[in-house]
């Protein structure tokens, strides 16, 4: 199964730099930096890689995992909607952080419930905790970080308009 292992070793990879990547790539944002749309851009195709090697996995040794095919479209499909609202009008500034935050929400949570919840330490109801925990402490720092994005360069405001109208 040299095959697997080379998509797991991929997976695991690539999932290592997404979570790597996330929190820059917000950092950079928050801060103006010219160097967010090219980091934006990383992460998005490290997200689309996530997710192509898992939906290979779940196909080749855990189908019983299928579920897990959805969620992983799921996940591209928000990183995708971040990109696709980085620059836009103020309006947009909802869908890109929470596209993008929401699908690094994913990535963790991934992390988390296979580290602890999946042939892990926590069962029953017990994994409630590795599934919700990583929502609970990165949502209120996607609003702090929406916040700090909003009216920056990417999203300039236009004379006599509050910048955090969103």
């Amino acid at each position: 199964m040299a095959g697997y292992a080379a998509l797991l070793d991929t997976h695991i990879i690539a999932g290592t730099a997404g979570l790597a990547l996330g929190p820059l790539v917000a950092w950079a944002d928050a801060r103006h930096w010219r160097s967010a749309r090219e980091l934006g851009a990383w992460y998005l195709g490290i997200v689309v890689a996530v997710g192509i090697t898992a939906t290979g996995l779940v196909i080749v040794k855990r189908t019983d995992l299928w579920w897990l095919i959805p969620v992983s479209v799921l996940t591209v499909t928000l990183a995708v909607l971040g990109r696709y609202a980085y620059g836009r009008p103020d309006g947009w500034t909802h869908a890109y952080v929470h596209g993008l935050g929401g699908s690094y929400i994913a990535l963790l949570t991934a992390t988390v419930v296979v580290a602890f919840a999946l042939d892990g330490p926590l069962y029953g109801p017990a994994e409630l905790i590795a599934w919700l925990t990583p929502t609970a402490v990165i949502a209120p720092l996607l609003e702090l970080w929406r916040r700090k994005t909003n009216g920056g360069p990417v999203y300039r405001s236009t004379p006599g308009r509050r910048s955090n109208s969103c």
